[in-house]
Order: C-alpha cells, then sequence, then structure tokens
C-alpha cells in the first residue's frame, strides 16, 4: 500500500508493507490487581518436573519476603494444588474468582480447584483450555503480587502460545532433564520463546544426579550434560538432583519445607527483574 493510500489502521489492511505494525494481543489483568512481575515455566516435554520446579521457585521467593501467586496453566495435568496440599474449591465473590492461599501465603489458582472431583479428568478442546487460562489471568483476584509463576504445559502447542501471547510476560524459565533428546526439545521450547519475543532467563536442569547416600557420591543416572547448553546461549540457572524426599515432600503437599539452595541462582535471576 502506498504511503499516500494508508490509514494507520494495520488491523483493517491486508498488505505486507514494511511499515507494517504487529498488533498487541497481550490482554490486562482486571483493574483491583497489582502484579509487578510475571513468569512463565516452560519445558519442551512433559516428566522433567516443570511444576516441581515451579513450586520450588514459589517457596523460595515466598521465604524472601515476596508475595507470590501461581497461576496452573497445565489444564489437562494440574499438579500445583497437590504440592501444595491444596484441595479446597475455589470461591467467588463480586470482584471474581479468589484464589486458594498456602500456609505460608502463596495465592494459587488451577482446574482441579474447580472441578467437582480432582480426579475428573479434564477432556476439552485447545480453544476451551486456552479460554480458561485467559480466565484466570484476567478474572482472578490476585491483588497485590510481587511475582506471578505460570506453570505452562509441556510442548509448544495451544496453550503455551495462548500464555506467550496473552500475558506480557517479563521472563520464562526453562526445565529439562540431561538427555540428548530432552536437549534437543529444549531447543525448541527456547526457539518459541525467541519467535515470541520472550527473555528466557535460563534453564534449570531437573533429575541431574542422584546422590549416593553410603559414600556421598554423585551419579550422573541420565549422563553427563556438561556443555550441552553452551550452543543455547542462555544461562544454566541450577542442576537438581533426583531427591526422593522431595518426591515425598511434594506427593504429601508439603513443598513448603523445601529449603533447598540448588535454585538459589534462579532466585537471584528472578529478583534482576
Amino acid at each position: 500500500m502506498s504511503e499516500n493510500s494508508c490509514s494507520g489502521n494495520c488491523a483493517s489492511c491486508g498488505s505486507n508493507c514494511a511499515e507494517r505494525k504487529t498488533e498487541s494481543l497481550f490482554e490486562p489483568t482486571r483493574e483491583f490487581n497489582d502484579i509487578k512481575h510475571i513468569i512463565a515455566i516452560v519445558s519442551g516435554k512433559g516428566g522433567v518436573g516443570k511444576s516441581a520446579v515451579t513450586s520450588m521457585l514459589a517457596v523460595s521467593l515466598a521465604k524472601k519476603g515476596y508475595k507470590v501467586g501461581i497461576l496452573d496453566a497445565d489444564i489437562t495435568g494440574p499438579s500445583i494444588p497437590k504440592a501444595f496440599g491444596i484441595t479446597a474449591k475455589a470461591m467467588q465473590n463480586e470482584l471474581g474468582i479468589l484464589p486458594a492461599e498456602t500456609k505460608s501465603g502463596i495465592k494459587i489458582i488451577s482446574v482441579n480447584m474447580l472441578l467437582p472431583d480432582g480426579e475428573q479428568p479434564v477432556v476439552w478442546r485447545g480453544p476451551v483450555i486456552a479460554g480458561l487460562v485467559k480466565q484466570f489471568w484476567q478474572d482472578v483476584v490476585w491483588g497485590e503480587l510481587d511475582y506471578l509463576l505460570v506453570d505452562c504445559p509441556p510442548g509448544t502447542g495451544d496453550v503455551p502460545l495462548t500464555v506467550f501471547q496473552t500475558i506480557k510476560l517479563d521472563g520464562a524459565v526453562v526445565v529439562t532433564s540431561p538427555q540428548d533428546l530432552v536437549s534437543l526439545i529444549v531447543k525448541k521450547a527456547l526457539n518459541m520463546a525467541n519467535m515470541m519475543n520472550i527473555n528466557v532467563l535460563g534453564i534449570v536442569e531437573n533429575m541431574s544426579y542422584i546422590v549416593c547416600p553410603d559414600c556421598g557420591k554423585k551419579f550422573s543416572v541420565f549422563g553427563e550434560s556438561d556443555g550441552a547448553y553452551d550452543d543455547f546461549g542462555v544461562k544454566l540457572l541450577g542442576k537438581l538432583p533426583i531427591d526422593p524426599s522431595l518426591a515425598t515432600m511434594i506427593d504429601n503437599g508439603n513443598v513448603e519445607l523445601y529449603e533447598g539452595d540448588a535454585l538459589n541462582n534462579a532466585v537471584n535471576e528472578i529478583e534482576t527483574l
């Protein structure tokens, strides 16, 4: 389209000119919410402990005195409420949906809090799931938060795309494990974040090693990953061991008892935002 005939409204124009402006799809949360920073926790595949890392990051930030919330966007595989021992259903008032609050004051919203039975499967198509994620962002009474962590489902499908396009993120943390296959899939997650102009704060490697309870030696049961992330161009924020006691803690809803320091670098990186 020539400059003389351009109305300046790219939304109503089909031309692919150099001046074409990209329309932002970000949607605001409600006026009574004051959320300073929003971090997405993502992974290229399932089973790498993304929700566990999200929970541990939230606990670590809360212990430093920050006001923290978790938006559980993993609609078909929600596990955040279980990690915190949350069984109560979400309530609602004239302002919107009220999140649950943990013992340490972390605010949580998850689809499990809306279902009559927590074991009921969510057999919904992508647009319906994406719509619920938007509702969690827009209609939940988060109030004042220093950090909102968004626990995204694995992969690069509808829901992560909805999160990236709907919520103006300050950054993302990618969770992986040491296998070569996972390293390859991490590249997909990083490439998606780059395509969406998301600031990747770094990578957390989960299940990195196990410590022998007898001799104290570390064993990399899934292989060594030293140097594997050098080509990714992002920081390695920490390596988490395979820890049966932590798994039991999460299974019992006691993740707030977590006191490890393996995520200190990740917390420090988040604090720089």
